[in-house]
């Protein structure tokens, strides 16, 4: 049995009403082209925002049954972001002093207001998952605290023990692991042996704050892979790392959100 092309996938740009915001935000979402039951799985972009990685993604998600969508997280404070960024250095200061000006709140707000867009597909409203790379990882650990999720697929998440990047302001985002138990949210967590980003002491940390708090979890290190190991193309990509991964998010969310296999 195979996991992917299970379902014809249809795709569409839609820009979301989002309550309190002074912008629409836009968005890439694919579905299966079926109706049915089709719970929804959020999709938290690198740095990059929603480029065509995360796209096929999606798309690879959309394959397996779910709605996914990928929200421009970037919305409220460039116009001009719906596609994401090209990789380069200017791109990427650009993008940090973006996720600088973001809050917790409207983050919340944001993601809340996709999965309420991708739930019109779904006919299933309580089954919601989240899937997250790098700086999309961060945010899916953050929804898995404000947000009832079912299940959170997580890669190489930065900044989550240390102050001052990202969601981690005013305080680490990790010290509101406790707040992930009370969703009962199923955590699945991916690591690189060889991250410039997140050396093993914080991914310790990480795994300490999940245990005390006793959220259901799974962390991976994957011996030899380095940050950003699943997207083809990228010179720090890994096949063997994102291959094991990606059964592993498969699993994940058949288990939890209960897609029936087929």
């Amino acid at each position: 049995m195979t996991y992917e092309d299970e379902f014809d996938v249809v795709d569409e740009q839609p820009v979301i009403e989002v309550p309190g915001a002074p912008t629409r935000m836009s968005a890439y979402l694919a579905r299966p082209a079926t109706t049915g039951d089709h719970p929804v799985v959020l999709v938290g972009t690198e740095l990059w925002g929603v480029n065509e990685d995360a796209r096929a993604v999606a798309r690879r998600v959309a394959a397996l049954g779910f709605v996914a969508i990928v929200p421009n997280l970037y919305h409220r404070t460039d116009p001009d972001s719906a596609e994401g960024f090209p990789h380069s250095d200017a791109n990427r200061t650009h993008a940090f002093e973006l996720v600088a000006r973001m809050t917790r709140d409207e983050v919340e707000a944001d993601l809340r207001a996709a999965a309420a867009y991708a739930r019109t597909y779904a006919g299933a409203a309580d089954r919601t998952g989240m899937l997250g790379f790098s700086l999309g990882g961060h945010f899916a650990y953050f929804a898995a605290t404000r947000l009832p999720l079912a299940a959170a697929a997580i890669y190489y998440p930065g900044w989550l023990p240390t102050t001052g990047t990202a969601l981690s302001r005013p305080a680490p985002l990790l010290d509101e692991t406790g707040a992930i138990a009370t969703h009962g949210t199923r955590l699945t967590l991916f690591f690189a042996e060889r991250d410039h980003v997140i050396d093993a002491a914080q991914v310790d940390a990480v795994r300490r704050a999940l245990t005390a708090a006793g959220v259901r979890h799974e962390v991976t290190v994957h011996p030899d892979a380095e940050h950003a190991f699943f997207f083809p193309g990228y010179e720090t990509y890994d096949k063997t790392a994102a291959d094991a991964s990606w059964e592993h998010v498969v699993r994940l969310f058949r288990d939890e959100l209960r897609v029936p296999l087929t």
